[in-house]
């Protein structure tokens, strides 16, 4: 006998309740992972301009830093960062077998410790406003 289940259309946002604590991280996870993809690839690129005019390549970092959306940007960043390691080394110990017990409680320290890094950083980022 085959059993089927109806998951409901695509668009249907609220199965997104039924999430748990370890869903959460995955999705989280991923999506950090991603933008650290991008960033990287977006990175490279920048920095293979610098090859070709020096001034100009300088000028332009010192232009975007004086920006304010670029200052948030760079805060966030730094919390995809913190956020993608200190999960990657929580999935570590997963995968070693420690604190399997724990692992909703060591998702939400995650989530702690990287808004904590992330707001005392905001003084670096933004001190110069």
């Amino acid at each position: 006998m085959r059993q089927s289940y109806d998951r409901g259309p695509v668009e249907d946002f609220g199965r997104w309740r039924e999430f748990t604590a370890g869903m959460w991280a995955w999705v989280f996870h991923k999506f950090t992972g991603w933008v650290l993809v991008g960033y990287l690839f977006t990175h490279v690129a920048v920095l293979s301009t610098a090859t070709v005019d020096g001034a100009t390549y300088t000028a332009t970092l010192q232009g975007l830093e004086e920006l304010l959306v670029v200052r948030f940007l760079e805060v966030g960043l730094l919390a995809v960062a913190v956020f993608h390691i200190i999960n990657g080394v929580r999935l570590l110990f997963v995968d070693l077998g420690v604190g399997l017990e724990a692992q909703d409680q060591a998702f939400y320290a995650a989530l702690v410790l990287t808004g904590a890094i992330t707001v005392g950083s905001i003084p670096t980022f933004l001190g110069g406003i």
